[in-house]
Order: C-alpha cells, then structure tokens, then sequence
C-alpha cells in the first residue's frame, strides 16, 4: 500500500531581511494566530496527515510551544533539525559561517522521517488552500515508483501575485514545455520598477520578467527518491562553495531541482494557482498581512480563532 503523503515545511531560516523577531512566529491573524498555522489549517483540509517541520535546534521550545501544540490537534508531527555543522564527512564548517546550507540541504536533514512522496514548503509564506489541494491530490495521483524517472510536481505562482510592495524578492522564474517545467531560474532581486516592469537578477545579469508568468514559491510535490538526488549533489555543491563563497553560498531546492531536471532524472510538471501569494520577507509586511487574514475571516473564508 502507497504512502500517504507528508508535508514538509522548513522553518530553519535565520530570516536576516525581517528584521527584530523570529518572523516565522510573527502573528498575523486576528487571534494571534501566525501565517504556518493558516498553511496547517490548509494542509490538513486538503488532505495531509503527517508534517515534518525543519527548524533549528535553538527555535526547539518555542516552535514547539507556539506551533507544535496547535499542529498536534491536526496532524501527526516530527521534527528535523537543520544545522551549519551537518555536512558529509570531510567537511567542515567554514570560520564566520552563521547561515545554514540553504532549502537543499534544509530537506536532506528530514531525510530519515520523510517516508512517502512529500510536498515541500516554506514556513513564511501563505500558499492558500488551492495550491494545497493540486500539491495533495498529485502526490496521491503519483505515489512514485522504485525505478526510472521521477515524476514530480510544482504550484506555479502568477509573478504579479508574489511580489512585496516593500522590496525585492527572489522568485525561480519557471521556462516551460506545455505544463512541464524545462528549467527554474532562481532569480533574485525581483521587484515592479517604476516604469512598470518587472525586472530581476539572474547569473549577474538584469533580466524583464514577464508579470503573468510563472514562478516557484518553494512548494514542490516529490517522489521520495528525490532525496537520494539532493544527497549526491550536496558534496559537489560544497567542494565549489567552499573554494568561491564560503560564508553564504546555499544548496538551493530549485538549483539542484534544475539540475536533475537536465540530466534526465526527473520530470515535474507545473501546476498553476490563481491563489495570491503573501508573505513575511520585510518587517513592514506584517501589518498588510494581518489586514488581508482579516479578511479573509469576515468573508468566511477561516474561523477566528482558526484552531
């Protein structure tokens, strides 16, 4: 019998451009709530019944005290933690490091309790309750197999609907064939100009970005064997980035998706969302976050307070 999906959310992010606070535990919704409790509610109504949360070690007590307990009432839990100092034997932690190794990495560390196909997301952003839905109902549809390529799948995201009035983000900018993804583009710096362009940064270069195109908001659908994928591409990740940035290169989950998509391993296939995108990246996105949640319970949409 196929396992039932997970769902993986990684919350180990120092979240350097938020500012005072952890901003995973900021509230957001009108009973305190904070944006993963909405991601949870979401989660388990589409169908998930195990989540595994990343987190750092040091956020243990207060993740568990703020989030574990409400997530206990939903779903089963464990836990991963991801840390600098876990790398392949041979390695070590370059001096002045402070940042963990990046999304990659993030879900390697969850690799002995993640044991079906699994949806990865980010623990700082709302994805809303259709992508939850097309993520569920594929992993069900596609339980993966012990051989050949893996078949996996990706929200895509309307560019316009994931931008910050207050900053430049960093979206993977989707290429595609038909409903399948060709290649992802991590593209950092992305914000609309005053001309009204939407513009970033790819592999130094300034690049237009069409604003009704796709992109990756970090919630993948995988066959579990991705993790084997990930695995094999930490130690040449890591022979380059200690030798060209030592202090801040990261292992990243659309980069190595990327890579195994051109060397044939694997296919995803691209899922579009018409859900609007909202997020903690700056301080100052929290008070039209908390506005829009607010909403959201006026319209019916979520009960306040939601657990």
């Amino acid at each position: 019998m196929a396992q039932k999906p997970v769902l993986v959310i990684m919350a180990a992010g120092i979240g350097s451009r938020y500012g005072a606070g952890i901003k995973q535990l900021a509230s957001v919704g009108p009973s305190g709530e904070i944006i993963l409790d909405y991601s949870l509610y979401d989660a388990r109504e589409a169908g998930f019944e195990k989540v595994v949360f990343i987190i750092r070690k040091s956020l243990e007590e207060d993740f568990k005290e703020i989030i574990g307990v409400k997530a206990e009432k939903l779903m089963e839990v464990r836990y991963a933690f991801q840390e600098i100092e876990d790398l392949p034997e041979g390695f070590a932690c370059p001096d002045g490091r402070t940042k963990p190794w990046g999304t990659a990495q993030a879900i390697l560390c969850a690799k002995d309790v993640i044991d079906g196909p699994f949806a990865v997301i980010n623990a700082d952003d709302y994805y809303g309750k259709t992508a939850f839905r097309i993520i569920y109902d594929y992993l069900v549809a596609h339980p993966g197999k012990d051989e050949g390529v893996m078949e996996c799948a990706m929200a895509g995201f309307v560019v316009k609907n994931t931008l910050s009035d207050h900053g430049e983000v960093t979206r993977g900018i989707c290429l595609q064939d038909g409903n399948m993804l060709k290649e992802v583009h991590e593209t950092s710096g992305i914000a609309m100009r005053e001309d009204g362009r939407v513009t970033g940064t790819f592999e130094g270069e300034t690049v237009e970005i069409d604003p009704d195109g796709l992109v990756s908001m970090n919630m993948w659908g995988f066959d579990k064997r991705v993790l084997d994928e990930l695995e094999a591409g930490f130690v040449p990740f890591l022979e380059q980035a200690v030798k060209t940035n030592p202090l801040k290169a990261e292992y990243l989950l659309p980069t190595a998706v990327d890579a195994a998509l051109k060397a044939g391993k694997l296919t995803v296939e691209v899922l579009p969302t018409p859900d609007t995108w909202f997020g903690l990246t700056y301080h100052e996105d929290r008070d039209p976050v908390a506005a829009r949640f607010a909403e959201m319970v006026e319209e019916g949409i979520y009960p306040s307070p939601l657990f």
